[in-house]
């Protein structure tokens, strides 16, 4: 493989493969439509290196982790650790500081039911962007309506990134526990100073909480650089499985914080008189973990490092700056987010409306070509309303995505107007 072969890393997802019948039907033709994957931002899709490292588990290695002193147990408990140590390694972190979770989401939770929960009193505020996923919303919101707290929004500059001026205005005005903010939004494609919101953030005394589901897919990241507190990704946004992700906490707060759920392993010991727990990270791992999740994650993070993050970041560089350039071109297209293409202004997210369509009419449109991408308020429904709109459609890439199947998209938008607009 040259030092980057789309072509060549394409044939490393089986998925990739699929035609469909002409007209969308559900009838699969050998030489009918193919799938042109640009809904990465929703889900990516996973290589054979993951698919087999999941294959492999379940075929010859298959326990519980952590339970038994047979040597499958064993085998299971070193995945499940192997695959700890390798996300740290990834993020920068230490072992321990590095909580198995079914994903951000489960990670945004964690924080807000035991952080959260310990710390915020009456009269405190968590402040969110305008720009944030749901995950990084409601959490606070039902712990600061049970604590007496507040969720104040951080306004938008220019309706493309967080206003870094208004934050400092709000950490020195409101009694500022938590700063919860998105690494990269899932609608905008914009990457956050995030550096600098920790730096406010600590400097007022508040501890930040970062949504990375986006950002890592795309970037190396690095937790003690970015100064994070709290930090979360999704292991199936990075080419690895669904149902798990990781939380990285700053060591000293999660030996500070109590057990948001009881069970299995999360404990020290246990008698009718009380119960004593285990150390972070098993103190938030109730129950059985997600074994072939982890496995899966590992694999994932490998298969990234063998083509190199430099290498898909110019890539994705590209197919961004040529997707800037046609959506711009599409007759009555209006996009939302950084108009440009620079690796450190915006991440492969494409947010945007088609005059006089409705954006579940053109997806569906568009699935009949075989080009899939998401239509909705994206679960970011107070976003929506600061742009003014009820719902966009939005194209996001991979590390396999081809110019040609931007070039589709844009053919296939002008079906969409033939039809429709």
């Amino acid at each position: 493989m040259s030092p980057f072969d789309v072509h060549a890393i394409r044939r490393r997802f089986p998925i990739l493969e699929r035609r469909f019948a002409a007209g969308g039907g559900p009838a699969e033709a050998p030489e009918g439509t193919g799938l042109v994957w640009l809904d990465a931002a929703a889900t990516s899709q996973k290589p054979e290196p993951v698919l087999r490292a999941m294959d492999r588990f379940l075929r010859t290695s298959n326990a519980n982790a952590r339970r038994s002193v047979h040597r499958l147990a064993g085998e299971a408990t070193d995945a499940l650790e192997g695959a700890r140590r390798r996300v740290a390694g990834w993020l920068g972190a230490g072992e321990d500081e590095i909580v198995f979770v079914r994903g951000t989401t489960e990670a945004i939770n964690l924080v807000a039911w035991s952080y959260g929960r310990m710390t915020l009193r009456e009269g405190d505020v968590v402040l969110v962007s305008e720009m944030e996923h749901h995950a990084n919303i409601v959490p606070w919101q039902i712990i600061a309506g049970e604590r007496g707290a507040r969720v104040v929004p951080v306004p938008l500059a220019d309706g493309i990134a967080v206003d870094l001026d208004a934050l400092e205005r709000l950490l020195a005005h409101e009694r500022v526990r938590i700063v919860a903010m998105t690494h990269a939004s899932n609608v905008l494609g914009t990457i956050n100073d995030v550096a600098r919101i920790t730096q406010l953030a600590r400097a007022a005394g508040a501890i930040s909480v970062i949504d990375g589901a986006q950002a890592v897919p795309h970037g190396a990241v690095d937790v003690r650089s970015l100064g994070a507190d709290f930090y979360a990704f999704s292991s199936h946004k990075v080419y690895g499985p669904t149902g798990i992700g990781a939380l990285y906490g700053r060591r000293d707060l999660l030996h500070s914080m109590p057990p948001w759920q009881g069970g299995g392993d999360m404990i020290r010991r246990v008698s009718f008189s009380g119960t004593s727990f285990a150390d972070p990270p098993q103190r938030f791992e109730a129950g059985t973990p997600d074994i072939m999740g982890a496995v899966g994650l590992h694999a994932a993070l490998d298969f990234i490092d063998s083509i190199g993050q430099e290498a898909i970041r110019t890539h994705e560089a590209d197919i961004t700056a040529h997707a800037l350039t046609a959506l711009a071109a599409v007759p009555g297209l209006r996009l939302y987010g950084p108009d440009r293409p620079r690796s450190k202004d915006r991440i492969g997210v494409f947010s945007f409306a088609l005059d006089g369509v409705h954006p579940h009419d053109a997806a569906t449109v568009l699935d009949t070509l075989g080009i899939a991408v998401r239509a909705g308020h994206h679960c970011a429904q107070p976003l929506m309303t600061r742009l003014g709109v009820p719902a966009l459609l939005r194209a996001s890439i991979a590390m396999h995505t081809t110019r040609d199947e931007i070039d589709a998209l844009v053919a296939g938008l002008d079906r969409v107007r033939e039809l429709l607009g």
